[in-house]
């Protein structure tokens, strides 16, 4: 299934690529897609047609610096910037959508909906808590770094994130490959803004400031959260899960076996079943 259309929305001050499934009938509400760093909305592809076909318009969207979304001049990529984005989308639509964030988007996801309680419908969260594991973060920063060079190869890039993880369930397709990688000069890179690696002056400078920050606003979400985190993650643990589920009271809590941090690949049929629930109990919930 392919999306509906593609479109531009604002940021802050940037543009930012979109996909929208739209339903066959009348929408049940509207779901924003967020990805998490060095990925592209095709990373919510499978689950933006599965929530259209259960009655959902679904934008799956490219975050600054990402895909085919524009750079910002000031390299901001802070939790901060992100937010700011989903607070401009949310007023260009003109209705609180399902924020749905994994990793990255999960943590813009969670500033926004703490910060302007009123932006969201709910909040899911995707692999994301507010203490996330050093060793998980370092593995995925670590797999950034060594890409920059690019790859001689398609066959290349897909090796290097066979290696980064080996035991996803389904390995990804050189094809699919081709939506996060530009080609040029004869070498293939990954289609996002290097300088997010960079240190700047406008991002927390420790972790512990990272995750103080994310607790204060977790502490402020009012609306229906979900937690999704694969259970073999290695950013997620057991403890990080357990203290958002008491910072955010009433929040619900899905661990999908055999997944890592990437849960949206590693399985997506039990990720889309378990959030398609969710969303079925809020709407039933908002009815009676």
């Amino acid at each position: 299934m392919k999306p509906s259309s593609i479109t531009q929305l604002r940021g802050d001050g940037i543009r930012l690529a979109a996909d929208i499934w739209e339903p066959s009938g009348p929408p049940t509400g509207t779901a924003l897609l967020l990805h998490g760093g060095g990925q592209t909305r095709h990373s919510w592809q499978r689950t933006g047609a599965r929530l259209a076909e259960h009655g959902w318009r679904a934008l799956t969207i490219d975050a600054r610096g990402h895909g085919d979304s524009e750079w910002p001049d000031d390299a901001d990529y802070s939790n901060g910037a992100h937010a700011r984005d989903l607070r401009q989308i949310v007023d260009d639509l003109g209705e609180p959508p399902v924020l749905i964030g994994a990793s990255m988007g999960g943590l813009a996801s969670l500033h926004a909906a703490g910060h302007a309680p009123s932006i969201a419908r709910a909040l899911v969260l995707v692999d994301i808590t507010p203490t996330a594991e050093p060793e998980g973060i370092a593995k995925i920063t670590g797999f950034m770094r060594d890409g920059l060079t690019g790859f001689d190869s398609l066959q290349d890039a897909l090796d290097a994130v066979v290696a980064y993880n080996p035991h996803r369930s389904r390995p990804p397709r050189i094809e699919g490959l081709r939506k996060n990688l530009r080609e040029r000069d004869g070498r293939w890179y990954w289609h996002w803004d290097p300088r997010m690696l960079a240190p700047r002056d406008h991002m927390e400078r420790t972790a512990a400031e990272r995750e103080e920050r994310a607790r204060e606003a977790a502490r402020a979400v009012r609306v229906p959260t979900l937690l999704i985190r694969g259970k073999q993650s290695d950013v997620v643990s057991d403890e990080g899960a357990r203290e958002l589920l008491e910072l955010i009271p009433g929040a619900r809590y899905i661990d999908v076996t055999g997944a890592g941090h990437m849960v949206s690949g590693d399985d997506n049929d039990v990720l889309s079943s378990g959030l398609i629930e969710f969303l079925d109990d809020l709407v039933s919930t908002e009815s009676r």
